[in-house]
């Protein structure tokens, strides 16, 4: 290749390093390297190039965007991996896949979904990342390259894909090689979107090489190859300065030139204007037209059909024989519009078929924007119907329906609405909401135009909670819903303002439907959700007549089917809150489940009431001394979210759930495990969700229990862990863990304004649960040196606090700090019952502080050895001191 030396350099050492690295078996040694240029510049023929260099040590696989083509969801991606899983037999693909072979097959169009309910899109594009994964280990002997042309026009599931793959890798390495080819950004990208992905991909590129234009020697050097070694000076001159340099429009121009025997001297010269420009734009489209309309039409069709254009396609569209198809293919590969077909697997296809191509993209841009609007919608409006003919499902054919002119077609509705769904079901969510506001455009039947704004509220519920806001509203105020979908309908609409930062607003609109509903199953879903968001906001006018009209609604439930079960959930995770007598909480968590299980229809991934009601039935567990069933709940939980590919927000949870639990035993180091993978699963979806609070939270607590301050500072800074609070409550209580950091970190004054604000807060609501919000053990501690009186008091109302819970590990929190305000010998006897208490618990970690409190009480090595080698168990470094431990230590031994 001409003046592509340095270019082809950095292909061929990438991929000398990609088969080093693969044949030494340690880490990978790819990457993603970008070249980015004009159109015609010469990215194909650079990439036909490096697969040449590539294609004898390495597994090549090879795909391209198509500007027709960026709503076709995993359309890159489908080219890219069935290629290589040809090459495996059906067993070997299943292990490949795992797990999750019914989630990820769909997408890969090598199976049809299982079901019709929505897959999650984070879970597809994880799955579709650890599948790749899997196949660069399986073929290390032949690692794979992955070589993209025009990707500027992916669609943005692929390009999802890839930025999951290659988002969290160390020093930009990866297993693979991947090399795109781009045309240069017309403008910076901003906000989400294919071209900030694109963007975000380019930035991790070990190298990123822009393609410059042929000089006037290299140019001067084509053309002799092709017409002679005579061609002077002067005509070589010109053909630069008619194509700029532009490799594709320098080779037509040549081409021309020797189809029409011109010589190659200076008198020729004048004529190559007029001969370039023909190489695109107006002039490609009057060589079109001089070819007759034959050719044309079938041209146009191909344009249209995309990677669809079989023979059999061709002349569905045109109407023409398959001779005549035949015929004017031939014409079309004569005149280099179109080039001829190499057999593969077409990316939107289960079989291998032969479609026709245009030779360049230039070529089908330009053949697109000649066909009148009308001829060009009205051959769209026949693809789908092709398509349709053809056995291709109603996803396939979506893109040429989202083309058509609205006509209120109530078929072409139904097609939309099932392709949605099958959009849904591959985990392509921005698909089908394209299809659904195009079947709202057409427009729906009066019978049916709330139902779809229904179906598109839902298909947007997890990626855009305020569309799905708008869309939910205005379906609810037309008729069309029956009773059950309107109570759903409500349900999500509440789900989607609470996702949206809206919990007023989420508390409120469950109120009033619930108001409007008849007694029964719907109208108890709808209050269980009223409680829970009116409860799970951060403030609330009157927390205690809520806790009231909770208890008094759920006073007379039995758990007789799952609206019961759900509002008795719903208020032991109240009570939890409140500090009402674990006994109590533990007896409503039982009821609520069955054979100490979720019941079937409230579970974790059931898509009816959502994964909070048993959340809140493990959490109330861990608050009442019972870890045990939390534990089981929530080993369940990430169980059910890795099988169901909810690899997001929910698996991160799941995590964070479990660290909650080791926390509570006293596990801190596997606490700190699995909070960190909460962190790094959230990370991977987005910033400064919900579950980024809870997460955070927990590890600052837990990490400051370890004694690692250092660590929870910087955890805390990193996710902006303090004021402003979020909207929802923290689990456990923010501020009452952010003010233990400060003491940790020695700022008393900052620690006494950060707890007397969480004991307003609260206080007034009635919320009193001292492990939950352990504000009162730690303001008590803070305030002892300078208002011992008033510290005293804290501790005090703390202990009648645990007393009214009645849990060993609040007892004996309760006494331990109760300790720091009593002589010496009464100090001795409240730090033993504390002892006994925690021992007695399953929270190991304040067992271990408390018995080092009774040591330096005492002065006993014994203990104080029994006491070290405890906390060493748990995680723990007692050498740094909490504001107890440091209290009681300055105490004169008896």
């Amino acid at each position: 290749m001409l003046e592509r030396g340095p270019e082809l350099a950095a292909a061929a050492h990438a991929v000398d390093e990609l088969v080093a690295g693969a044949a030494a078996g340690g880490p990978g040694r790819g990457g993603i390297l970008v070249y980015r240029g004009e159109a015609g510049i010469g990215k194909t023929a650079l990439l036909a190039e490096i697969h040449r260099i590539a294609r004898d040590r390495c597994t090549v696989l090879t795909a391209r965007g198509g500007e027709t083509l960026t709503s076709v969801p995993f359309h890159l991606t489908r080219q890219l991996l069935q290629p290589a899983l040809d090459g495996f037999a059906e067993h070997e693909v299943r292990q490949l896949f795992g797990d999750h072979f019914d989630l990820l097959a769909p997408a890969l169009g090598l199976a049809v979904p299982s079901s019709d309910a929505p897959a999650d899109p984070q879970g597809v594009l994880i799955g579709l990342a650890r599948l790749l994964d899997r196949l660069a280990e399986r073929l290390r002997d032949r690692p794979p390259v992955l070589l993209v042309d025009d990707v500027h026009w992916a669609d943005a599931e692929s390009l999802a894909w890839l930025d999951a793959f290659t988002r969290t890798r160390r020093d930009r390495r990866l297993p693979v090689l991947v090399v795109l080819a781009q045309r240069p950004f017309l403008r910076e990208p901003k906000g989400p979107g294919g071209p900030a992905t694109l963007a975000a991909l380019a930035g991790r590129a070990v190298l990123t090489l822009g393609l410059n234009a042929l000089t006037s020697g290299a140019t001067a050097e084509l053309a002799r190859d092709t017409l002679g070694g005579h061609a002077d000076e002067l005509f070589c001159r010109e053909v630069w300065t008619v194509t700029s340099g532009n490799p594709y429009e320098t080779v037509e121009l040549l081409a021309k030139a020797r189809d029409r025997m011109l010589e190659p001297v200076a008198g020729s010269a004048g004529l190559l204007r007029d001969l370039g420009a023909g190489a695109r734009g107006g002039g490609l489209v009057a060589r079109l037209e001089e070819l007759g309309s034959g050719p044309r039409q079938l041209a146009w069709a191909t344009t249209v059909l995309g990677t669809d254009s079989t023979p059999e396609l061709l002349a569905a569209l045109t109407g023409m024989s398959a001779q005549q198809v035949a015929e004017d293919t031939e014409r079309l590969r004569a005149a280099r519009i179109v080039t001829a077909p190499t057999r593969g697997r077409n990316g939107l296809a289960l079989v291998p078929v032969p479609p026709l191509e245009f030779t360049h993209p230039l070529i089908a841009t330009a053949v697109y924007g000649s066909v009148p609007p009308g001829v060009r919608t009205a051959l769209h409006g026949r693809a789908a119907w092709a398509l349709t003919e053809a056995g291709h499902g109603p996803a396939a054919v979506s893109r040429h329906l989202l083309e058509v002119h609205p006509d209120e077609d109530q078929e072409v509705v139904g097609r939309l609405r099932a392709a949605a769904v099958e959009h849904l079901a591959v985990g392509a969510p921005d698909a089908a909401r394209r299809c659904l506001e195009r079947a709202l455009v057409e427009p729906p039947g009066a019978d049916t135009y709330a139902r779809v704004l229904y179906e598109l509220g839902c298909a947007s519920l997890l990626t855009a909670p305020a569309a799905t806001v708008r869309h939910l509203r205005s379906a609810l105020d037309l008729p069309g819903l029956d009773d059950e979908l309107r109570i759903d309908a409500t349900y999500r609409l509440v789900q989607a303002l609470a996702h949206n930062n809206q919990l007023q607003e989420a508390a409120r609109a469950a109120a009033v439907a619930y108001a409007r509903t008849p007694p029964g199953t719907g109208r108890r879903r709808l209050q269980a959700a009223h409680f829970i968001y009116e409860g799970f906001q951060a403030s609330e006018e009157d927390g205690p007549d809520r806790s009231r009209r909770l208890a008094e609604l759920t006073a007379g439930l039995t758990g007789a089917d799952n609206s019961e079960r759900a509002l008795i959930t719903v208020r032991s995770f109240d009570a939890t809150m409140r500090g009402e007598p674990a006994t109590e909480v533990v007896r409503l968590c039982d009821l609520s489940l069955v054979d100490g299980a979720p019941a079937q229809g409230l579970g974790w991934t059931d898509p009816v009431w959502g994964f909070e009601i048993p959340a809140f039935t493990g959490i109330a567990y861990a608050f009442a001394d019972r870890p045990d069933r939390a534990e089981a709940l929530f080993t369940e939980a990430v169980r059910a979210f890795e099988i169901s590919g909810w690899s997001g927000a929910h698996l991160a949870f799941g995590h964070t759930l479990l660290g909650l639990v080791h926390r509570r035993r006293g596990n801190l180091p596997r606490a700190q495990h699995h909070l960190e993978e909460g962190l790094r699963l959230a990370d991977r979806v987005g910033d400064g969700l919900p579950v980024h609070w809870d997460t955070a939270c927990l590890l600052v607590d837990t990490l400051v229990a370890r004694g690692l301050t250092g660590q929870a500072r910087a955890v805390a800074d990193r996710y902006a862990f303090g004021p402003p609070w979020p909207g929802a409550i923290v689990l456990p209580d923010g501020p009452s863990v952010l003010g233990r950091l400060l003491l940790a970190e020695g700022r008393v004054e900052e620690a006494v304004s950060t707890l007397e604000g969480a004991a307003e807060a609260l206080t007034v609501r009635g919320r009193h649960h001292i492990v939950w919000a352990p504000w009162p053990l730690d303001l008590a501690r803070a305030l002892a040196p300078t208002d011992p009186d008033r510290a005293a008091g804290i501790a005090r109302e703390a202990l009648t606090h645990a007393e009214r819970l009645g849990t060993h590990t609040a007892l004996g929190e309760a006494l331990r700090c109760l300790a720091l305000f009593a002589g010496p010998a009464e100090a001795r006897e409240l730090l033993e019952r504390a002892v006994a208490h925690l021992a007695a618990s399953p929270s190991r970690y304040e067992e271990a502080r408390a018995r080092f409190d009774l040591a330096h009480a005492t002065g006993s090595a014994t203990l104080l050895a029994e006491a070290t080698a405890l906390a060493a168990t748990c995680g723990a470094d007692l050498l740094a001191p909490d504001a107890v431990t440091a209290r009681a230590s300055s105490r004169p031994r008896e």
